[in-house]
């Protein structure tokens, strides 16, 4: 049988972080009482922690970098493309003159 994997909002993450900084319970009860993982609660710390306002950007957002990267990865794959039918058009063309 298939485990399904709950997914959550970034609301949500951002809001169990802060109860579990804030409330003063250790972070298992927090995490109980939320019905999730502690090990959830601390992953999303440590997001929080090093991204900030770009964490948890969900599918579908990217933070700016990964949107960069992608954006590239498709100007490239254009360019190949275009590549490849100028070596076409070239190869064509010089068969006609010989």
């Amino acid at each position: 049988m298939q485990k399904v994997q709950k997914t959550y909002t970034a609301e949500f993450k951002r809001e169990a972080v802060r109860l579990a900084q804030t409330s003063g319970k250790p972070i298992a009860q927090v995490a109980r009482e939320l019905g999730i993982s502690d090990t959830s609660i601390h992953q999303w710390r440590k997001e929080l922690a090093a991204l900030g306002g770009e964490a948890f950007p969900g599918s579908g957002h990217q933070t700016a970098q990964e949107e960069e990267v992608r954006r590239l990865k498709r100007e490239l794959e254009i360019v190949k493309q275009e590549r490849d039918i100028l070596k076409k058009a070239v190869g064509i063309f010089s068969r006609e003159r010989q």
